[in-house]
């Protein structure tokens, strides 16, 4: 009888921890995100108030919604890592067969989220939301490539272009500024390649482009 006792205290106090956790931290969570949104929808500079609050909380449920898969995602990953029962093999196809099912489910949800922002904004503005999501980093690199390389062709400038909206297409639903950055990081390595096969030598533009920028610097301050 005492064990049966205990086991309900316990049980009453995991479901308080649980109870309170949900009290607590899915609010805040919610506040971020709101105050996520909040920031890419003010550089939007749309001049309405029911569309600012329509668009925020569309952005701030594509974040809740990105994290609730990617978290039920790395809570299963870790329980098969944790499972000293199972092999290694055996491990890894559990663990490769879910991060398939959540990159389908991710894959849906975007697909969702930019039918959601179109019944809202117009295309020039969905891109400014991406860009948004993504911390600038697709108009910064297209900006470098063009100043590190003044000779790049109309279709090189296109393909960097192209692979960069790509990269941004996928940092949108990354879990962390970290996840954001490296598929940027893995498109900017395909591109380094291609135009190392234009025949480009990148460690000499990128001097050039130092040496430049250092020029500019100097200029700045005489004037």
């Amino acid at each position: 009888m005492n064990s049966i006792k205990k086991l309900g205290v316990l049980f009453l106090l995991f479901a308080f921890c649980k109870l309170s956790a949900q009290q607590y931290a899915v609010p805040e969570y919610i506040k971020v995100s709101n105050e996520r949104a909040s920031k890419i929808v003010e550089k939007l500079a749309l001049n309405n108030k029911q569309k600012e609050t329509a668009v925020t909380n569309i952005i701030a449920e594509q974040f809740r919604d990105l994290s609730k898969i990617q978290d039920a995602r790395d809570t299963e990953i870790k329980k098969v890592k944790d499972d000293s029962s199972l092999a290694k093999e055996k491990q890894n196809k559990k663990i490769d067969k879910l991060k398939t099912n959540a990159d389908k489910s991710i894959d849906k949800l975007h697909k969702s989220y930019l039918k959601k922002l179109g019944t809202q904004l117009n295309e020039a503005k969905i891109t400014e939301v991406k860009d948004g999501m993504t911390y600038g980093v697709l108009p910064v690199t297209v900006t470098a490539y063009n100043d590190m390389i003044p000779t790049l062709t109309k279709e090189e400038k296109e393909y960097i272009y192209k692979a960069l909206v790509e990269a941004r297409e996928l940092a949108m639903d990354g879990g962390s500024s970290k996840e954001k950055h490296a598929w940027f990081g893995k498109y900017k390595g395909r591109i380094n390649n291609y135009l190392s096969k234009r025949g480009y030598d990148l460690t000499k533009e990128r001097e050039g482009w130092n040496k430049r920028i250092a020029e500019r610097e100097k200029n700045k301050k005489k004037e």
